[in-house]
């Protein structure tokens, strides 16, 4: 077997590659968050690789900002696994979702929307927890048992976007969107607030 074909060299590419698109990822946050109408070429650069690396990984810029909302609703996603939404009172696991999610997307800057971000199945695992959350405290009378979970879910996403573009907008702080987030979603969901 050649050097060229070897399980070792394979494993240094797929390493390398790893290596390059969490770079390209990191830079794109980054470059983004202070200019949204940044380049490939910005981002490249801010990456510290060539423009020709960062096409090989991303054929367009909407390629980019699709894997970085997927790369955010990764995190979300591993956020609210750890968030154990199936233990203990329903209304204090909505505050631990609501809680460890905008953790997370606080973490990301107001990426441009693209035509894959926006993509039900990119975010439908996220969509999935809270629906077996919803459904849970209907159950047990904790939330509102006439309300649609799916008209639910729609509202705390819309909720969600509504407090973070005032965040964007300079009008609230991150904190207080994220209570005046965490205070809505449980009145939409007919929810008493947990117990400190």
């Amino acid at each position: 077997m050649s050097e060229q074909n070897s399980p070792d060299r394979r494993r240094r590419v797929r390493a390398e590659a790893r290596r390059s698109i969490s770079a390209i990822l990191d830079a794109t946050v980054q470059v983004l968050g202070e200019r949204p109408q940044a380049t490939m070429d910005d981002i490249a650069a801010a990456a510290g690789l060539s423009r020709q690396t960062v096409y090989a990984h991303f054929p367009s810029r909407d390629a980019l900002i699709v894997a970085v909302y997927q790369r955010m609703t990764d995190e979300v996603l591993a956020a609210v696994d750890e968030a154990k939404l199936d233990e203990g009172p329903a209304p204090a696991a909505l505050v631990r979702l609501l809680e460890v999610s905008w953790q997370t997307i606080n973490r990301y800057p107001s990426l441009p929307e693209s035509a894959g971000s926006a993509d039900v199945e990119l975010h439908r695992p996220v969509f999935d927890r809270i629906t077996r959350l919803i459904r849970r405290g209907q159950q047990s009378g904790e939330f509102d048992r006439d309300a649609a979970p799916n008209w639910l879910v729609a509202a705390t996403i819309a909720l969600g976007h509504a407090g973070w573009a005032e965040v964007v907008a300079g009008r609230m702080s991150a904190e207080e969107a994220a209570a005046a987030v965490q205070a809505g979603v449980l009145r939409v969901y007919g929810a008493k607030p947990p117990a400190a």
